[in-house]
């Protein structure tokens, strides 16, 4: 077995049991390592303590049930593993910048730390062949787009460090900006019919350690809608990577992060950059899975 195989086995331990009391020494055990190897190699590949790691898990599905039920926050706190209602709000407000009694009110979308998929760092896969991991499937293709494509939509700034991976907590912008849209989408005239949901990133005019995100809708060409943003599509040749998940919230809560993670390495590999901007496109859902295609301009590195 290879070590980050040791290391994903307690991965999934944990999250087992992130309601239940976890011992290092349970885990080191359970990865057949001592229980201070089992640790510095779980913060080498996971960049965080286990403890801090646990902590962030278990903050991640305390959120979920706090947004979904009404029990009262102590009970949510000792459900999950924090020993008093001050413990669990001083660690939630210093994850996400708001107390569990903030979020509950605001009802705001938040980034969490993901659960990490390590074969994704370690396994490489050829153009056109699907790697599959834990209810997931990431394939790279190329497509051409013979002609440009037209979205409009809403844009704002975001923090380049809440692309990074699914390694940083706090309210999510981009998911936020997608919420907006969608009680706007509505008003957007010329929607083709079978077009897809879009997102884009670029640089525009954001600040320092910040990007834009545009969230929007595919329309006729040549549509231009006040209030709204714009963005065109060039004809060209793109590297795909599309990927599924079991759901639409698995897909964009934590499959769309692993993804991006496996592309980077890929390309990487490929000896490839990119241009400036990269673009997510969504097809509808169904009951069974969901999808999603990351658009990108292949740029040899020279």
């Amino acid at each position: 077995m290879h070590a980050w195989e040791s290391i994903q086995t307690t991965l999934d331990l944990i999250e087992e049991r992130l309601s239940e009391e976890i011992s290092i020494d349970d885990l080191a055990n359970t990865a057949n390592l001592s229980p201070f190897y089992y640790q510095r190699l779980f913060k080498r590949l996971v960049n965080k303590t286990v403890m801090e790691y646990i902590k962030l898990r278990r903050l991640a599905k305390a959120s979920e049930y706090l947004a979904e039920n009404k029990s009262r926050i102590l009970d949510v706190a000792l459900s999950f593993g924090f020993d008093s209602h001050e413990t669990f709000t001083r660690s939630f407000k210093k994850a996400y910048g708001l107390t569990p009694e903030e979020y509950r009110a605001n009802s705001v979308k938040l980034n969490q730390f993901v659960k990490p998929e390590l074969i994704l760092n370690y396994v490489m896969v050829d153009e056109g062949v699907p790697l599959i991991t834990d209810g997931m499937v990431i394939e790279v293709n190329r497509k051409k787009l013979s002609k440009p494509r037209t979205f409009v939509g809403l844009e704002g700034e975001i923090p380049i460090c809440q692309l990074m991976g699914g390694e940083t907590t706090g309210i999510a912008i981009a998911k936020e900006l997608w919420m907006k849209f969608g009680r706007q989408k509505h008003n957007i005239p010329n929607q083709i019919p079978d077009g897809n949901d879009f997102g884009a990133l670029y640089m525009g005019n954001a600040k320092e350690g910040n990007c834009i995100y545009m969230a929007g809708v595919e329309v006729e060409p040549g549509t231009s809608v006040e209030g709204y943003s714009s963005f065109e599509l060039p004809a060209r040749e793109y590297l795909v990577c599309g990927f599924e998940a079991e759901n639409f919230d698995e897909l964009v809560d934590s499959a769309v992060f692993k993804a991006d993670k496996f592309m980077e390495r890929w390309m990487k590999k490929h000896n490839l950059t990119t241009t400036d901007f990269a673009i997510e496109m969504y097809y509808p859902s169904t009951s069974e899975v969901a999808y999603l295609e990351h658009w990108i301009v292949p740029v040899p590195i020279k």
